[in-house]
């Protein structure tokens, strides 16, 4: 892929690639509401997973959140004899309730940036967006977990007709060497013929896992897991085990569907 710049990206750089859909973490039907209760319980989840200790470090979130009126900041939790491992991990988020609207209101997906809607379509999306990140990077804070956010747009993710052409891993990984966990998410960003698109927390992943080679990208969902259709369809398929290739075509293994080999 032409454009792609991985100075530092190796085996080494992360073991575990997190994905987590937007609808598992927000109110889908409810316009940019976070399920605070989900929420907590995936950053509760991932903390454990992330870090070694049994004890939860101590939180880095030290803004002040709506409803209290005190900043919670201890700096005698932070001694400099204390050392807390954390995994090297990544985490992609989607956008859930939040960029949706006003992507599609503007037609942010089909470019042409030089039209006013599109372009003020462009900044409202990455508004609604970057809140949610930041958001999500807050409540892993509050984990202990020492989370970055990083924008793909900010990060110079470019696209050609809305198929990455252009990235710079290099922020990622030294993120990453650096003792942090970045956390990207689905953005609008500039596409090279068309102007402007979407670029989804799903293609994403797919790059950083292609680059970084983690041991696991783990998916997390508001569903049971993989279906052979739309979940919310009656007659849809739970798929046990699905086997991939080398050349990216894979097969339901179980249970046995008819026509179940495909290509990606």
């Amino acid at each position: 892929m032409t454009g792609v710049r991985t100075p530092v990206m190796t085996s080494d750089t992360s073991n575990f690639g997190i994905s987590a859909r937007g609808a598992a973490i927000t109110c889908k039907n409810e316009l940019e509401k976070i399920n605070e209760e989900i929420l907590h319980k995936v950053s509760e989840q991932l903390r454990q997973a992330m870090i070694t200790s049994s004890e939860k470090p101590p939180g880095m979130d030290w803004s002040k959140r709506p409803g209290e009126s005190e900043i919670c900041c201890n700096p005698d939790e932070f001694g400099d004899d204390s050392v807390t491992e954390c995994s090297r991990f990544i985490v992609v988020h989607g956008a859930g309730s939040f960029g949706h609207f006003q992507a599609s209101k503007s037609g942010v997906h089909k470019g042409h940036l030089n039209k006013p809607l599109v372009k003020g379509g462009f900044v409202a999306t990455r508004i609604s967006v970057t809140t949610l990140n930041l958001e999500i990077v807050r409540a892993l804070a509050r984990e202990g977990i020492p989370s970055i956010g990083m924008s793909p747009f900010s990060c110079g993710w470019i696209t050609s007709e809305r198929r990455v052409s252009s990235v710079d891993l290099s922020p990622v990984a030294k993120a990453i060497d650096s003792g942090f966990t970045p956390v990207l998410h689905g953005d609008a960003v500039l596409d090279e013929i068309q102007g402007c698109t979407i670029l989804s927390g799903d293609v994403i992943i797919s790059h950083l896992a292609a680059y970084s080679k983690p041991k696991y990208v783990v998916f997390l969902t508001d569903v049971y897991g993989v279906y052979d259709r739309p979940p919310t369809e009656p007659d849809a398929i739970l798929l046990k085990e699905i086997a991939v290739t080398e050349d990216g075509s894979w097969s339901v293994i179980k249970p046995k569907l008819q026509n179940s080999s495909k290509q990606t």
